[in-house]
C-alpha cells in the first residue's frame, strides 16, 4: 500500500511552498489525503485525517508534535519538514516512537548564503553609506571622496563565526571574490575541508583582523550573547558586522552602542525580540542596514524547501535511506 500523506502547516506562510510539479511527483509515489494543509491538530477533520496518516509533511506554522498527536496518528512513520529547524515543533516521544524526521535546512541555506555574500560586496563596497552621500549631494563630491578611501572587494578580510551549513556555503562562494577567509569555530579541525577555504583562528583574531565580521552559530544556551561589549571592542574600525543567524547570539545593547559611536557597520536581518520595540536604535542609525528577516527563502526560493521534502518523502516511499534525516541526538545541536 502506498504511503498515506497528509500536511500540517500554516496556510498563510507557506505559500509557493508546493507547487503543482511538487504535489504531481507526491501523488505519483502516495495518497495525498488532502491538499489543505492541517492547521489545528485538535480540529475533528484533523483528528480523522491524522488517523490515516503515514507520513506528516510539515512547514511554518505547524502545530507542536507531541504524545498527543501521536495517539492521533498511530500509523505516523515520517515527519518530512518542508522548512529549517524543527527543534521547537517536534518532541523527543516522536522519536521514542520509532517516527523518522527530516528537514529542509539545506535548501533554506541557500537564499540566507546568497543574502550573506551580496551583503559582503555591498558593505566592503561601502554601498549604502555611498547612495546617502550621493542622496545628499548631487555634486558626487563627497561620494568621490568616500570612493578614495581603502574601500572594495579586493584583498580584503572577511571572518565567519561558525561553519554551519550556511557559514559553510558562504566559505564557498567567497571563493568567487580576492578575498582572505577566517573561521572561528571550536569543533572544525584542521583536517575539515572548510579549511581550504578558510583559514581556521580562534575569535579574537579574527574580530580583530576581520573587515566584515559574518555570523553563523546555532542558538544554543552556549551560545547566548556569545558576542558582547567586548567582543565588538575587538572589532576594527570601518569593519561591518552581518547577523542572519539569531539575535539572542548578540549582546545587542552592547551592539548599538559600539554601533552608536560609528565606528562600525551593521548589516542586521535578525533581532531580539524578532520585531525591535518601535523606538530601538536599529531603525534609526544610520551605520545600520536592518531587514526583516528575510534572508531566508521567500517568494519562489520557498519551491526549494517542497522540493527538498517531496524528494525525502519520495526516498522514504521507495524504502531507501533518507538524506536529511536529524539524528535526536543532534537535535539540540541544530539551530
Amino acid at each position: 500500500m502506498r504511503p498515506r500523506v497528509s500536511f500540517a502547516m500554516q496556510a498563510s506562510k507557506t505559500r509557493h511552498v508546493f507547487d503543482d510539479a511538487a504535489l504531481a511527483r507526491l501523488d505519483a509515489c502516495c495518497e495525498v489525503l488532502s491538499r489543505v494543509p492541517i492547521e489545528d491538530f485538535e480540529a475533528p477533520e484533523a483528528r480523522e485525517q491524522l488517523a490515516k496518516t503515514d507520513v506528516l509533511v510539515t512547514g511554518w506554522g505547524c502545530g507542536y508534535i507531541g504524545s498527543d498527536v501521536l495517539r492521533m496518528a498511530p500509523g505516523l512513520k515520517l515527519i518530512a519538514h518542508a522548512a529549517g529547524t524543527v527543534k521547537y515543533m517536534v518532541d523527543p516521544a516522536v522519536y521514542d516512537a520509532g517516527v523518522s524526521v527530516c528537514h529542509a535546512a539545506e535548501a533554506n541555506a541557500v537564499p540566507v548564503a546568497e543574502y550573506t555574500l551580496a551583503a559582503i560586496i555591498f558593505a566592503n563596497k561601502r554601498v549604502f553609506e555611498l547612495r546617502d552621500c550621493y542622496q545628499a549631494d548631487h555634486s558626487r563630491k563627497s561620494s568621490w571622496k568616500l570612493m578614495d578611501e581603502p574601500i572594495g572587494n579586493y584583498r580584503r578580510t572577511v571572518g565567519l563565526i561558525g561553519a554551519s551549513r550556511i557559514g559553510r556555503r558562504v566559505a564557498s562562494m567567497l571563493e568567487l571574490l580576492d578575498v582572505d577567509v577566517l573561521l572561528a569555530d571550536p569543533f572544525v579541525t584542521q583536517d575539515d575541508p572548510v579549511t581550504k577555504q578558510a583559514r581556521l583562528v580562534d575569535l579574537e583574531t579574527l574580530l580583530k583582523q576581520s573587515d566584515i565580521v559574518s555570523l553563523h552559530a546555532p542558538a544554543l544556551p552556549s551560545t547566548h550573547h556569545m558576542l558582547s561589549r567586548r567582543q565588538f571592542r575587538l572589532m576594527r574600525d570601518g569593519a561591518t558586522f552581518i547577523n542572519t543567524a539569531r539575535g539572542m547570539l548578540v549582546d545587542e545593547d552592547a551592539l548599538l552602542d559600539e554601533l552608536e559611536s560609528g565606528r562600525i557597520h551593521a548589516i542586521i536581518d535578525v533581532t531580539h525580540p524578532e520585531i525591535p520595540d518601535d523606538d530601538s536604535r536599529f531603525y534609526t542609525l544610520p551605520n545600520v542596514f536592518l531587514t526583516p528577516h528575510v534572508a531566508g527563502a521567500a517568494g519562489t526560493e520557498r519551491l526549494r524547501l517542497g522540493e527538498m521534502a517531496v524528494a525525502e518523502v519520495e526516498r522514504f516511499a521507495k524504502g531507501q535511506p533518507l538524506e536529511y534525516a536529524i539524528e535526536p541526538e543532534l537535535l539540540e545541536r541544530l539551530a
